[in-house]
């Protein structure tokens, strides 16, 4: 698959999961946060929605993903929210622009929440792994510190796991501005995942610079 491709379902997904999912949910709530879910991700409370590989799954109903973001809210009952008054990043899509996605590219970025969902819970397992809609990717904090998995974005066109500690480090293991990212094409299961946040945990206890 070209990184193109992945790019865009990329975006496409990150746009349902602001105008569809959390938008909606943050006007009846001021709750943001998502979660990943069987076959994929949906809110944490109100409205019920959720993503399940090519279907927007409603209480009632299931919806191929197509059409518009706003015509696809509107097919699930809801009303397509952008969230620019809580956070000034996220999708860079038009709410009246087409959604499309390649089932392919979808495979990939779920995939990705899903092995990053499990091994957050494996390394912190009293905490509820957050996917938030600004960014598009999960995470956790414990000890002031970030850990999650990211399905790309500007930093790196492919799905990556992170360790994000709030002070710079140095070291062989941090190796981006933010802290330490590894593609998840480099760890090739869900254990070297959580050894991956347990080694960023260890690094990030080390005395800063």
């Amino acid at each position: 698959m070209d990184s193109r491709t992945l790019a865009d379902s990329r975006v496409a997904l990150h746009g349902i999961a602001e105008l569809v999912l959390a938008g909606p949910q943050y006007a009846a709530t001021h709750d943001i946060r998502l979660r990943v879910t069987p076959g994929g991700f949906g809110t944490v409370v109100t409205p019920g929605l959720r993503i399940e590989r090519l279907d927007l799954v409603t209480p009632t109903t299931r919806l191929p993903l197509g059409g518009t973001f706003v015509g696809l809210a509107r097919a699930a009952g809801t009303q397509a929210r952008p969230l620019r008054d809580v956070y000034d990043v996220g999708p860079d899509v038009d709410p009246d622009g087409p959604v499309v996605v390649d089932p392919a590219a979808v495979d990939v970025v779920l995939a990705a929440f899903a092995d990053g969902d499990a091994a957050l819970r494996a390394f912190a397992p009293t905490l509820e792994p957050v996917l938030w809609p600004e960014h598009f990717d999960l995470g956790v904090t414990v000890g002031a510190v970030n850990y999650g998995v990211s399905p790309g974005d500007a930093h790196l066109d492919e799905p990556y796991a992170y360790v994000g500690p709030p002070t710079p480090r140095s070291g062989s293991f941090w190796n981006t501005a933010f802290g330490a990212a590894r593609p998840l094409a480099e760890l090739s299961d869900v254990g070297e995942l959580v050894g991956f946040f347990e080694e960023g945990a260890r690094q990030a206890r080390a005395p800063a610079p």
